[in-house]
């Protein structure tokens, strides 16, 4: 329960009461997209420097490759099954939102796993950044195509390249990506120039980004009511099983334990920052409600007070 005490977490929780008592606080449009862009870059610069820092190992890249087939597999397997019960665009929102990670799920479990003297790879890092970016990627692919066949009176064809051009070159993912290149290129100099900007004012960015999140998931969860329950089940249910799957790659592939622990707690864990950051901008047509309501109201302290001890548990038995 100490990890309710966290401000971040604190701030989401007042963000949420704000917005149920109908209170007039909101944070600036212009505002909340400065902070969503500030936490994108700085991500993937923190990315960047861990995995400078630790270089490609065969331990480490075979870490990160399965990294980013979880993060690849996660999103394409929900998309598939949500699409036949929800509407296309609002089964990409969800299955992006699943298919990336919770930046601050991953920070609180390598809290815990410092406290319990848990050794993990500093290259983990970098695996959290990278398992964000494939699963927007996907989404916004998807998305992109469901608008042009939906316009379309023609057969549903799409130009792959256009396709293509458009997701890549979306401005929240690019930053994402961009910054994790800089992280890797500039390494340990580049590290100590941007510290103040990407390590001293992240914790407090983000308790900002969060009461904005929490307002947002506040209005949105009304609009749950009438929602297919798939989404709601979906909510409760998939975490673990993607918990499982990572657990079940890991233990094949030999993975360490805290290594296990982490890529466990990434594949449960939902985004509350970049892809709610570039989807409320690149998907307008969906409900924040969708995606937002469920991750945020369900998955979060679901991970967070019994999620992270169980995986914990989980992992010890099997690694």
């Amino acid at each position: 329960m100490t990890i309710l005490l966290d401000p971040t977490i604190l701030f989401f929780i007042f963000g949420i009461f704000a917005g149920l008592v109908k209170s007039n606080l909101e944070i600036p449009q212009p505002i909340s997209r400065f902070l969503s862009l500030y936490l994108l870059m700085a991500l993937g610069l923190k990315g960047g420097f861990a995995l400078n820092k630790s270089g490609f190992a065969p331990e480490i890249a075979i870490s990160l490759g399965l990294a980013i087939t979880l993060a690849i597999a996660i999103p394409l397997v929900s998309y598939n099954l949500l699409k036949q019960r929800l509407d296309k665009l609002d089964a990409a929102a969800i299955a992006a939102t699943y298919g990336s990670i919770s930046a601050v799920t991953f920070i609180t479990t390598v809290q815990v796993l410092d406290q319990v003297g848990i050794s993990y790879g500093g290259h983990m890092a970098a695996a959290m950044a990278l398992m964000e970016s494939p699963a927007i990627i996907i989404a916004i692919i998807l998305a992109n195509r469901n608008r042009q066949q939906r316009s379309s009176n023609k057969s549903g064809h799409t130009p792959l390249g256009k396709v293509l051009h458009e997701s890549f070159t979306d401005g929240g993912q690019l930053l994402l990506l961009g910054a994790l290149a800089v992280g890797l290129i500039s390494g340990e100099a580049g590290q100590k120039v941007m510290a103040p900007f990407s390590i001293d004012l992240f914790k407090g960015l983000l308790a900002f980004f969060l009461l904005d999140m929490g307002l947002l998931a506040a209005k949105s969860l009304g609009e749950l009511k009438g929602k297919p329950t798939i989404t709601l089940a979906y909510a409760f249910i998939a975490p673990p099983c993607h918990a499982m799957i990572a657990l079940s790659l890991c233990h094949l592939l030999n993975i360490p334990l805290g290594d296990t622990i982490l890529l466990m707690i990434l594949a449960a864990s939902a985004s509350y920052i970049a892809v709610p950051a570039v989807l409320r901008h690149a998907m307008p047509e969906v409900s924040p409600a969708m995606y937002m309501g469920t991750s945020l109201g369900i998955t979060f302290p679901l991970n967070i007070i019994v999620g992270i001890p169980i995986y914990i548990a989980i992992a010890k038995y099997f690694v």
